[in-house]
Protein backbone atom coordinates (compact mmCIF):
# COMPACT_ATOMS: atom_id res chain seq x y z
CA UNK A 1 0.00 0.00 0.00
CA UNK A 2 1.38 3.16 -0.99
CA UNK A 3 1.39 6.17 1.46
CA UNK A 4 -0.98 8.28 -0.76
CA UNK A 5 -3.34 5.59 -0.62
CA UNK A 6 -3.11 5.28 3.21
CA UNK A 7 -3.62 9.34 3.59
CA UNK A 8 -6.68 9.70 0.73
CA UNK A 9 -9.06 8.57 3.56
CA UNK A 10 -8.19 10.51 5.98
CA UNK A 11 -8.06 13.31 4.09
CA UNK A 12 -11.67 12.65 2.46
CA UNK A 13 -12.97 12.09 6.00
CA UNK A 14 -11.46 15.09 7.51
CA UNK A 15 -13.18 17.54 4.66
CA UNK A 16 -16.25 15.77 5.39
CA UNK A 17 -16.07 16.44 8.67
CA UNK A 18 -14.98 19.82 8.69
CA UNK A 19 -18.01 20.26 5.87
CA UNK A 20 -20.77 19.15 8.52
CA UNK A 21 -19.76 21.45 11.24
CA UNK A 22 -19.65 24.43 9.16
CA UNK A 23 -23.49 22.95 8.39
CA UNK A 24 -24.01 22.31 12.11
CA UNK A 25 -22.62 25.83 13.13
CA UNK A 26 -24.48 27.51 10.25
CA UNK A 27 -27.70 25.92 11.66
CA UNK A 28 -27.10 26.53 15.06
CA UNK A 29 -26.48 30.57 14.02
CA UNK A 30 -30.01 30.34 12.60
CA UNK A 31 -32.27 28.64 14.72
CA UNK A 32 -30.94 29.68 18.53
CA UNK A 33 -32.71 33.26 18.37
CA UNK A 34 -35.66 31.44 17.22
CA UNK A 35 -35.16 28.68 19.96
CA UNK A 36 -34.55 31.32 22.54
CA UNK A 37 -37.27 33.45 21.69
CA UNK A 38 -40.10 30.76 21.45
CA UNK A 39 -38.75 29.90 25.14
CA UNK A 40 -39.15 33.57 26.73
CA UNK A 41 -42.46 33.48 25.38
CA UNK A 42 -43.47 30.52 26.51
CA UNK A 43 -41.95 31.59 30.13
CA UNK A 44 -44.17 34.87 29.65
CA UNK A 45 -47.07 32.96 29.01
CA UNK A 46 -46.44 30.51 32.13
CA UNK A 47 -45.92 34.30 34.41
CA UNK A 48 -49.37 35.46 32.84
CA UNK A 49 -51.13 32.43 33.69
CA UNK A 50 -50.25 32.12 37.44
CA UNK A 51 -50.82 35.32 37.76
CA UNK A 52 -53.35 36.60 35.27
CA UNK A 53 -53.77 40.20 36.70
CA UNK A 54 -50.34 41.24 35.85
CA UNK A 55 -49.76 42.91 32.62
CA UNK A 56 -46.18 42.53 32.32
CA UNK A 57 -43.40 41.22 34.41
CA UNK A 58 -40.12 42.67 35.40
CA UNK A 59 -37.33 40.17 36.59
CA UNK A 60 -36.49 40.74 40.52
CA UNK A 61 -32.30 40.76 41.43
CA UNK A 62 -31.71 39.50 44.73
CA UNK A 63 -30.10 36.84 47.24
CA UNK A 64 -32.29 33.90 46.45
CA UNK A 65 -31.80 30.39 47.25
CA UNK A 66 -30.42 28.27 44.46
CA UNK A 67 -33.27 26.36 44.04
CA UNK A 68 -35.53 29.77 43.13
CA UNK A 69 -35.10 30.40 39.05
CA UNK A 70 -36.34 33.58 38.90
CA UNK A 71 -38.49 36.37 41.05
CA UNK A 72 -40.56 38.41 38.81
CA UNK A 73 -42.76 41.40 39.55
CA UNK A 74 -45.67 42.68 38.05
CA UNK A 75 -45.26 46.02 36.11
CA UNK A 76 -48.88 46.73 37.94
CA UNK A 77 -47.87 45.63 41.46
CA UNK A 78 -50.36 42.54 40.71
CA UNK A 79 -47.66 40.51 43.12
CA UNK A 80 -45.06 37.96 42.25
CA UNK A 81 -44.30 35.29 40.15
CA UNK A 82 -41.78 32.63 41.76
CA UNK A 83 -40.13 29.63 39.80
CA UNK A 84 -38.42 27.05 41.73
CA UNK A 85 -36.33 24.26 40.76
CA UNK A 86 -36.78 21.54 43.30
CA UNK A 87 -35.90 17.79 43.85
CA UNK A 88 -38.60 15.73 43.41
CA UNK A 89 -38.78 11.62 43.18
CA UNK A 90 -37.34 11.53 39.90
CA UNK A 91 -34.36 12.94 40.82
CA UNK A 92 -32.16 16.15 41.99
CA UNK A 93 -33.65 19.68 40.64
CA UNK A 94 -35.94 17.60 37.94
CA UNK A 95 -39.42 19.44 39.68
CA UNK A 96 -39.69 23.60 37.65
CA UNK A 97 -43.37 24.73 39.55
CA UNK A 98 -44.09 28.43 39.05
CA UNK A 99 -46.34 30.73 41.64
CA UNK A 100 -48.21 33.44 41.35
CA UNK A 101 -48.23 35.62 44.89
CA UNK A 102 -50.57 38.22 44.93
CA UNK A 103 -49.34 41.50 47.39
CA UNK A 104 -51.05 40.37 50.39
CA UNK A 105 -49.16 36.87 50.57
CA UNK A 106 -51.97 34.60 48.75
CA UNK A 107 -51.32 32.03 45.60
CA UNK A 108 -52.67 33.00 42.87
CA UNK A 109 -52.05 29.86 40.75
CA UNK A 110 -49.48 27.46 40.47
CA UNK A 111 -48.22 26.02 37.23
CA UNK A 112 -45.90 22.66 37.16
CA UNK A 113 -43.47 23.35 34.32
CA UNK A 114 -41.56 19.71 34.25
CA UNK A 115 -41.15 16.93 36.22
CA UNK A 116 -39.86 13.37 36.02
CA UNK A 117 -42.56 11.97 38.95
CA UNK A 118 -43.64 8.72 38.35
CA UNK A 119 -46.01 8.81 35.62
CA UNK A 120 -49.91 7.87 37.28
CA UNK A 121 -48.75 8.59 40.40
CA UNK A 122 -46.41 11.68 41.30
CA UNK A 123 -46.77 12.98 38.02
CA UNK A 124 -50.51 13.73 39.32
CA UNK A 125 -49.44 16.83 41.26
CA UNK A 126 -49.63 18.65 37.78
CA UNK A 127 -53.29 18.00 37.83
CA UNK A 128 -55.75 20.60 39.01
CA UNK A 129 -57.00 18.09 41.59
CA UNK A 130 -53.95 18.74 43.56
CA UNK A 131 -52.50 22.31 42.30
CA UNK A 132 -56.16 24.00 42.72
CA UNK A 133 -55.64 23.69 46.12
CA UNK A 134 -52.80 25.68 46.49
CA UNK A 135 -55.13 29.17 45.62
CA UNK A 136 -55.62 30.94 48.09
CA UNK A 137 -53.19 29.62 50.55
CA UNK A 138 -50.87 31.43 52.43
CA UNK A 139 -47.17 30.70 53.87
CA UNK A 140 -48.61 28.12 56.42
CA UNK A 141 -50.13 26.25 53.59
CA UNK A 142 -52.44 24.50 56.25
CA UNK A 143 -55.24 22.05 54.59
CA UNK A 144 -53.45 21.10 51.95
CA UNK A 145 -53.66 17.34 51.19
CA UNK A 146 -50.93 14.95 50.07
CA UNK A 147 -52.04 12.74 47.06
CA UNK A 148 -52.30 9.04 48.36
CA UNK A 149 -49.31 6.71 47.33
CA UNK A 150 -47.73 9.97 46.31
CA UNK A 151 -46.37 11.90 49.13
CA UNK A 152 -42.94 11.91 48.40
CA UNK A 153 -43.96 13.85 45.00
CA UNK A 154 -46.47 15.91 46.76
CA UNK A 155 -43.78 16.48 49.50
CA UNK A 156 -41.70 18.19 46.76
CA UNK A 157 -44.39 20.79 45.31
CA UNK A 158 -45.04 21.72 49.03
CA UNK A 159 -41.67 22.55 49.65
CA UNK A 160 -41.20 24.36 46.62
CA UNK A 161 -44.12 26.49 47.41
CA UNK A 162 -42.38 27.05 50.77
CA UNK A 163 -39.42 28.25 48.85
CA UNK A 164 -41.56 30.37 46.47
CA UNK A 165 -42.56 32.02 50.00
CA UNK A 166 -39.15 32.54 51.21
CA UNK A 167 -38.31 34.07 47.37
CA UNK A 168 -41.96 36.45 47.50
CA UNK A 169 -40.37 37.95 51.31
CA UNK A 170 -36.86 38.69 50.32
CA UNK A 171 -38.27 39.97 46.85
CA UNK A 172 -40.90 42.20 48.28
CA UNK A 173 -38.29 43.83 50.55
CA UNK A 174 -36.16 44.69 47.86
CA UNK A 175 -38.55 46.44 46.15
Amino acid sequence: MTKSNMFKPIVVLTLICLVLSAILVETNSVTAPIIEASELAAAEAARAEVLPEADSFTKVEGSFDERIIGVYKADNDAGYVVQVLEDGYGGKKTLSIMAGIDNDGLIVETKVLANNETPGLGSRIADNEFRGQFAGKDTSLEGIVTISGATISSGHFIDAMKDAFAAFEIAKEAN
